[in-house]
Order: C-alpha cells, then sequence, then structure tokens
C-alpha cells in the first residue's frame, strides 16, 4: 500500500508514525510546502532570536529514516484527483496514492482593508515561512503594527519585543485575548505587556492602508480617524484551512474538509486531520486527529472522540492560564470564581455539569476538569466546594456516562 500524507505537520507526523505502527512495510510519503519540520507553537522563539530552525522541529532524531518515510519537501499540490488516485504537484509531477491523508493546514487570512493583500511588509504568522520573512524585514524597521491581538498576533508582539522594536497592537474588540479569556484574565496579560512598552488601541479596526512608492505600507488609517505609523504589519485575523488543491475534486468541505468520526472524507480512501478539517486547531487535538486517521488508513477502526473538552496554554512573561472547554459565560451557566493574590479560577456550569474552566496562576488539577467536562459528569450534588475536587472523589461504575461520587 502507498500512503501519501499532504502536510508535514502535527497531524501529518502524528498519523505517519501511527501507518508505520500498523504496516511495517507500506510506502509513506510525505508532501509539503514546508522545509523544516516546526512547532507553530515556538514560532515566537524563532522571532525572537531564541531558537533556529532546529530548535523548532518536535521529532526525534532521525524521524523519517527511523519511520522509513519519504519526504518531499519545498513542493505544494495543486490539485487532488480521487477519480484516478493521483495528485498534481506545482513542479508538474503526477504522485499516485493508495490511501491519501489531507494535513495541509490553513493559511493566514489578510483581510480585503486598503492595500493589505498588496503590500510587500505585510504578513501573517502560521508558518516557519512567515517567521522568516518577518525577522527578515524586522531587520530595518522601527514601527511594527500588529493587526489582531489574539494567541497568534500576542505571540508575534512577544519575540518582536525582544528585537526592541516599537509595538502597536490594534484589536477590534474592547479586550485582548477576547476568544481564549475573560475580562479578568486578559487585564493582567495587557498589564505586562504595556509594561514591556507594548501600546494597545482597542475597540478598533483598520479601514485604510495605502501602499506608497516603495510598495509598502507607512501608514494605516484606523475607523475613527487615528494615524498609526508602521514599517511591518503582522495581520493575525485568523486563517483559512487550506483548500485550494481540492476545487473539482469532488471532496465534501464546509468550513473545512468534512470528515466522520473516523476522520474518513467523503471520498473514499481519502482522510484528513488537523486544521484542514476546521475542527479544534488545538496541537493535542490535531495530533490526536492524525493518530486516529493514521489507524483507520490500515483498516483499524478507531474513532475520533475528544470534540468537547479543547484546551489552550498560554504563557507569557511567567503567567500560566489553562482553559478548558467553553470559556465565554452564556445566559443561564453558573459562575462560581475563586481569587487569591496570585491565582484566578472561574468555572461555568449549566445544569450541574461543568461547562468551561478557566485556571491562571496555578494549573494543577487540569486533567480533572477536563474529564468532568468531557464526560459531562452532573456535579451538583456535592458538597465539597468544586475548586477542590479531584479523581479520588469519584469513580466509574460501568456503563458510559454513569459515575458515582466517593464525598
Amino acid at each position: 500500500m502507498k500512503y501519501v500524507i499532504i502536510g508535514a505537520g502535527v497531524a501529518g507526523i502524528e498519523a505517519a508514525k501511527a501507518i508505520r505502527s500498523q504496516d511495517s512495510t507500506g510506502e509513506i510519503l510525505m508532501i509539503s510546502q514546508d522545509t523544516h519540520v516546526h512547532s507553530r507553537c515556538m514560532l515566537h522563539k524563532f522571532i525572537a532570536g531564541e531558537r533556529d530552525e532546529k530548535g523548532l522541529d518536535f521529532t526525534e532524531k532521525d524521524f523519517f529514516e527511523k519511520y522509513r518515510i519519504h519526504w518531499q519537501k519545498g513542493v505544494q499540490v495543486q490539485k487532488v484527483c480521487p477519480d484516478d488516485k493521483h495528485l498534481l504537484l506545482d513542479n508538474g509531477e503526477t504522485v499516485p496514492y493508495g490511501q491519501l491523508l489531507l494535513a495541509g493546514g490553513a493559511n493566514s487570512f489578510i483581510p480585503p482593508v486598503g492595500e493589505l493583500q498588496k503590500a510587500s511588509n505585510v504578513y501573517g504568522l502560521r508558518n516557519l515561512s512567515d517567521a522568516q520573512a518577518i525577522v527578515d524585514e524586522a531587520k530595518d524597521a522601527e514601527h511594527v503594527l500588529v493587526i489582531g491581538s489574539g494567541l497568534v498576533g500576542l505571540d508575534a508582539a512577544y519575540g518582536l519585543l525582544e528585537r526592541g522594536k516599537k509595538l502597536t497592537v490594534v484589536e477590534m474588540a474592547d479586550r485582548i485575548l477576547p476568544v481564549q479569556l475573560d475580562a479578568h484574565a486578559t487585564g493582567a496579560y495587557q498589564a505586562a505587556f504595556e509594561k514591556a512598552g507594548v501600546r494597545f488601541v482597542l475597540g478598533r479596526k483598520a479601514s485604510e492602508a495605502v501602499c506608497e512608492a516603495d510598495g509598502k505600507i507607512h501608514k494605516v488609517v484606523l475607523d475613527n480617524g487615528t494615524e498609526l505609523p508602521c514599517d511591518l504589519i503582522i495581520v493575525a485575523a485568523g486563517v483559512r484551512p487550506a483548500l485550494a488543491c481540492l476545487d473539482g475534486s469532488g471532496i465534501a468541505c464546509g468550513r473545512g474538509v468534512t470528515v466522520d468520526p473516523f476522520m474518513r472524507t467523503s471520498v473514499p480512501g481519502i482522510f484528513a486531520a488537523g486544521d484542514i478539517t476546521g475542527l479544534s486547531g488545538i496541537w493535542p487535538n490535531a495530533a490526536d486527529q492524525g493518530r486516529i486517521a493514521g489507524k483507520n488508513m490500515c483498516g483499524q477502526k478507531a474513532e475520533y472522540t475528544d470534540t468537547y473538552a479543547v484546551k489552550n496554554t498560554i504563557n507569557f512573561f511567567g503567567l500560566v492560564t489553562l482553559c478548558v472547554g467553553r470559556i465565554l459565560a452564556e445566559e443561564g451557566d453558573d459562575v462560581r470564581v475563586r481569587e487569591d493574590r496570585r491565582v484566578y479560577q472561574r468555572v461555568l456550569l449549566k445544569d450541574g455539569k461543568v461547562q468551561g474552566v478557566l485556571l491562571q496562576g496555578n494549573i494543577a488539577g487540569a486533567g480533572t476538569w477536563q474529564y468532568l467536562i468531557k464526560n459531562q459528569i452532573d456535579v451538583s450534588g456535592i458538597k465539597k466546594d468544586i475548586f477542590s475536587l479531584n479523581y479520588a472523589d469519584f469513580y466509574h461504575v460501568g456503563e458510559r456516562g454513569k459515575y458515582e461520587w466517593n464525598i
């Protein structure tokens, strides 16, 4: 069997390992635009100069040799042709496959504001090539403008602080990290960034950006008329699954490639995992999706079930925050908060079941919270302080979803 994997991210890497564990003789080919395996979570360390390309590699030593994987790097898949079971590459090559995994990830989205999409000094931050380009452009840049204050935007700002740049972050919401954290938790990070010299402009969005004679944008005008000077612009306004190569393939897509719990697409023999599916883009989830896909590509039935307890870990300036499940409160939620000088904890409950938890300053007990959320265990009858619950307080008694408490 010839297994072909599009993408060298964590989903593709884990799928390849799973395939090799099930099929010791099959041919595995990995195709990617990337020329280095790298962790997107560590790109800010490359921007800061703390790690080089090799320092971003999360695979074990001699990974491709050990797992007997042929890696065709620096090429792009232009078209997937399921009828003939082959791929067309941008170098003109035709590649046949027996089982195919779509794990090409997602691309940064540059909004059609002014000439942002045209300028040569505007970048997203998604891949190592983006980080390399940002570092190169930053050599001659003094004022850096970051559009978007989610994790990607703050990662970029955090890395460029190490290079002594003047940073302004524009966010259309009324707080930073608006999707990941509540207002209280974001306040601690905003204060830390501001202390380091970052300027935040909140509740505003870019409305005008014009390229000058050098092909670069040196000024962005906000929706209230404020002008922000800039030599380098990083746009962190979200991503879009990399679906271009699937045009005309007949593979069903919605927000991303549509998959079932076995990571199968609508076309037999083709699977998908990671960001291209539009499911959770969190690193552990993508890795798990890749492993599940790899097993199913070899005929071993495995189901992806971890769709509920999404996790995010944030660490800036030594302040660690962990979010599990839903973070933003909705009508009818029972919101519980515990706070002291060093720690902030918040739990969302609905109908006696934990929907989400936010832990800042001390993330101990994260496994217990994820267990409660994923299994939707009713905690309404527990008299013990909810922030003190742990695994020893309950046990599974057989049938799925039925638990009894020791307290």
